[in-house]
């Protein structure tokens, strides 16, 4: 029934069909700084079933990691926080060094800021990993229709 709608699971085969052989070749380069570690992580946690095969793609990651304060008492004191992580991302061919992939992915988390210096820095702390996880997997399913696409024209006759 899927078929006559023209829907395909994405990661039909399980570990063996074509999108998890294709992300099998990701090599994913250290991203710098403390956000850069959690993202990694995140992709690593991700793509890591699919690991084994020879990488052919290299992926590097840029992330710009803000906290803006908005909410503001009468007496300038900021009650609200904006924690903003974006990621800027290439896929490379390693054959011949061409950027076969250039996007974009990005998340944002809201942070009430408290009396207690502590319990601020460790929401901010908090929201940081959660963005790390949110991008990791927005980078993930974006590889992920690549790999079906790169599959499908390598089935192509």
């Amino acid at each position: 029934m899927l078929t006559a709608c023209n829907l395909r699971p994405l990661y039909a085969g399980g570990v063996s069909g074509a999108v998890a052989t294709e992300l099998g070749y990701v090599e994913i380069e250290p991203i710098a700084g403390k956000a850069g570690w959690l993202t990694r992580n995140a992709l690593k946690d991700q793509l890591e079933a699919f690991e084994g095969q020879q990488a052919k793609y290299r992926l590097i990651v840029e992330l710009e990691d803000k906290i803006a304060g908005f909410g503001v008492r009468s007496n300038d004191r900021i009650t609200r926080e904006r924690r903003t992580l974006r990621a800027r991302y290439q896929l490379v061919r390693l054959a011949d060094s061409e950027v076969v992939l250039d996007a974009t992915a990005g998340s944002d988390a809201g942070i009430d800021v408290v009396s207690s210096e502590y319990a601020t820095l460790a929401a901010e702390d908090t929201a940081l990993e959660n963005l790390a996880a949110r991008v990791a997997n927005q980078i993930v399913t974006r590889l992920s229709l690549f790999a079906r696409n790169q599959a499908g024209v390598a089935q192509t006759p």
